[in-house]
């Protein structure tokens, strides 16, 4: 979907026991089969700010009604946004506003639009303004094809939200996770509100640790496919793939640099697991340190001068961080006795973890800079946590009701969202970077 010029001038991997098996297909993103099962979305929860907004249904096109749909899904799921009806508004890009109706029903805010088709080609044209300022924020025209519509619909919500609340959205962003279906496994991609899946690979073996690459044009994972864990690349667009980490023993745990240029992975090619550097193209392997004990589970730092790694040196599962360079590490977290599977924030000040307390695993998230931490979630099974590229969510797997699920929550534990499969294991879900 091409932008026209605004109007107005976004249980760890490497730890478990894994399984084997026989064959793997790879699909290119651009021929992939969707997925057989949509994802449901379930919401509890509200943020501590909402913001009124009214989002009218799209005029000049049946099309416009979905649009407009898919956009208040999206602001309603943030939290952050109360909706207010908007019914029987007939509002094209050229209509002038009644600025003190749309205050007096509640709405701060009103989003409106309208879509035309010509050729095989939609152009959708859209305005936010504000009802109590009386004036525009914001205006927009995008064009392209039919398929196009839904991620447009996105990328218009994402505006909406980074005019309101100051943020970036990550409507238009995307998540990658693993499906188990018996003894099958596919690794997935799907839009951020677990629609629109497709499948990158099909495997009759483990598939594991998905990674997007910074660019988000590429996927790292963990296959099988040679009776051993080995770390492959692969781009989404052709689906070539290539292995970059098949050494001697387990390669696993793939976490890309920052800038793209390099892969923190864990190898078992010295007897025990140890956190190791190579490039992209798998030249360049270099070992980070030397522990007597495992460490596993890598993730850059932002700012792609460390690393932050699981590691049992201090006798039960903790998180630790050490400069890229190598050096001495330092031990980040201290409350419990077991904590896992780390992730850091965009903007470095947070991490997110797994950890146990009372038997349950829960994620957890504490403040670089005070050490306070905060539970998220309740358990008694969720793992592998993510951030969102603008550090307003974490996305993690979950256990609800005897079934395996995709599950979101803000940083602050205040908003919940539940994307259930139809059936199968989701694990290890990872969400992708802003590309644009």
């Amino acid at each position: 979907m091409t932008a026209v010029t605004p109007a107005i001038t976004t249980v760890p991997t490497t730890l478990r026991v894994w399984a084997f098996g026989t064959i793997v297909l790879a699909v290119s993103l651009v021929a992939a089969r969707p997925a057989d099962a949509q994802l449901r979305v379930d919401i509890s929860g509200v943020g501590a700010t909402q913001y009124p907004i009214a989002t009218a249904d799209f005029t000049g096109d049946a099309k416009g009604q979905a649009i407009a749909e898919v956009i208040r899904a999206d602001l309603t799921r943030s939290g952050q946004f109360q909706l207010i009806n908007a019914a029987g508004a007939n509002l094209s890009t050229e209509s002038s506003i009644a600025y003190d109706e749309w205050r007096n029903k509640g709405a701060d805010y009103l989003a409106y639009g309208s879509v035309t088709h010509s050729g095989g080609q939609y152009s959708v044209s859209y305005r936010l303004v504000d009802s109590v300022r009386k004036t525009q924020l914001d205006g927009v025209a995008f064009t392209g094809t039919e398929k196009e519509l839904r991620r447009v619909s996105h990328q218009i919500a994402d505006r909406i939200y980074e005019k309101i609340t100051g943020v970036r959205g990550v409507f238009s962003t995307r998540i990658a996770y693993v499906l188990q279906t018996g003894n099958n496994y596919e690794l997935q991609i799907a839009d951020a509100d677990g629609q629109n899946p497709q499948v990158m690979l099909r495997s009759k073996q483990s598939i594991i640790s998905p990674a997007w690459s910074p660019d988000g044009k590429r996927l790292a994972y963990v296959s099988f496919e040679a009776n051993k864990p080995v770390v492959y690349v692969q781009t989404l667009a052709s689906g070539q793939r290539v292995p970059i980490a098949n050494f001697k023993g387990n390669n696993s745990a793939p976490a890309w640099s920052p800038n793209g240029q390099q892969l923190a992975v864990v190898l078992s090619r010295d007897s025990i697991s140890q956190i190791y550097t190579i490039n992209a193209d798998g030249s360049g392997l270099r070992r980070i340190m030397r522990s007597p004990l495992i460490d596993t589970e890598p993730h850059y730092t932002p700012d792609g001068s460390s690393l932050v790694f699981t590691s049992d040196r201090g006798g039960s599962p903790h998180i630790y961080k050490v400069p890229v360079s190598g050096g001495d590490a330092q031990r980040v977290t201290f409350n419990g006795s077991y904590n896992i599977s780390p992730a850091m924030s965009p903007d470095a000040n947070n991490l997110v973890y797994v950890t146990r307390r009372d038997g349950a695993f829960r994620i957890a998230i504490q403040n670089m800079g005070s050490g306070s931490e905060q539970l998220l979630t309740a358990g008694p099974d969720d793992e592998s946590p993510s951030f969102a590229p603008n550090g307003m969510q974490i996305l993690y797997s979950s256990v609800q009701g005897g079934r395996s699920v995709l599950a979101v929550t803000s940083v602050d534990g205040r908003v919940r969202q539940t994307l259930s499969a139809l059936n199968g294991k989701v694990r290890e879900p990872t969400w992708g970077p802003f590309t644009n």
